[in-house]
């Protein structure tokens, strides 16, 4: 059995990204999303969820490149000197590694996330991190005492399986090159520990991550390719559709043009096609919960 949840981020980073991810989820095969409490299109997103009652909701933490919920004042170490979070996820991951960062401030923030989307009305079925931080062991414990403490019962597995892509196409792909050995090596050093942390909380994850290796260079030759290599088991392939518009420009990411392609794809004949050829069932976090 080989089951798929597609998980569209960035859901509340702006209102075309948020009107890009309903249209990938009600037009196409997106069946979850990761709301940002701190973004821009935060309100927007959330009267959005609730036309869609079948679009799963999870959190998409926040602790690098962008401002805190809490109060700046109780979370000193996970801020630079502007008063917002790191910009780089290097300078942020080698802060926590070197114990720079409080993990009773990762829970605070989070929590504070968490509560934000309950407030609003949506229930939260799980949780993943922006740029993947709770991959490091420093994040990933205070995240996952965050999430137990909010009766969230899922998170993401950031980490790839092995051999996602062909190694003929990698090869063909040079853009791909750094990004695949990143996967590889981050694969070896961590997934083992993380897969235990996240049993010994008692909380539920996919098997792991599809996609990431490719985001910002997804097109449907990829697709395909790493539809047709989804190992047995349950998995999650991160998206990141959206428009490219004049509120996007105003947002710091490296990921405009690619978003519009990810939701011509996202919402293709072919996609669907391709999922159904391949055997792979569609499922959603809350299935995964459930």
């Amino acid at each position: 059995m080989r089951r798929l949840i597609i998980n569209a981020d960035d859901f509340g980073l702006t209102a075309g990204i948020n009107r890009a991810i309903l249209e990938a989820h009600r037009d196409g095969i997106v069946t979850s999303a990761t709301l940002m409490a701190n973004g821009k299109a935060f309100q927007d997103a959330v009267q959005l969820a609730a036309s869609v009652p079948r679009l799963d909701v999870g959190c998409h933490v926040q602790l690098v490149d962008g401002s805190p919920v809490s109060d700046r004042t109780l979370i000193p170490t996970l801020l630079d000197s502007s008063g917002n979070f790191r910009r780089k996820l290097t300078g942020f991951a080698w802060a926590a590694l070197q114990d720079k960062i409080g993990p009773g401030e990762i829970e605070m923030e989070a929590t504070a996330q968490i509560r934000r989307l309950s407030a609003a009305g949506l229930t939260v079925s799980h949780l993943d991190t922006h740029k993947h931080a709770h991959m490091f062991a420093p994040v990933l414990q205070p995240l996952l005492r965050a999430a137990r403490a909010c009766d969230v019962r899922a998170v993401r597995n950031p980490f790839a399986p092995a051999a996602a892509l062909p190694s003929a196409l990698v090869v063909r792909r040079p853009g791909l090159w750094k990004r695949s050995a990143q996967v590889r090596l981050l694969r070896a050093c961590m997934a083992g520990d993380f897969r235990r942390s996240v049993e010994k909380a008692g909380m539920l994850t996919p098997d792991g991550t599809l996609g990431i290796e490719v985001t910002g260079a997804l097109d449907g030759r990829l697709f395909e390719a790493l539809a047709a290599r989804v190992p047995e088991g349950t998995w999650e392939f991160v998206c990141h559709p959206g428009y490219n518009d004049f509120e996007l420009a105003t947002v710091p990411t490296r990921l405009r043009e690619s978003r519009q392609k990810e939701l011509a794809i996202l919402t293709s004949e072919a996609a669907r096609t391709a999922l159904q050829r391949h055997g792979i069932e569609l499922i959603s976090y809350r299935d995964l919960a459930n």
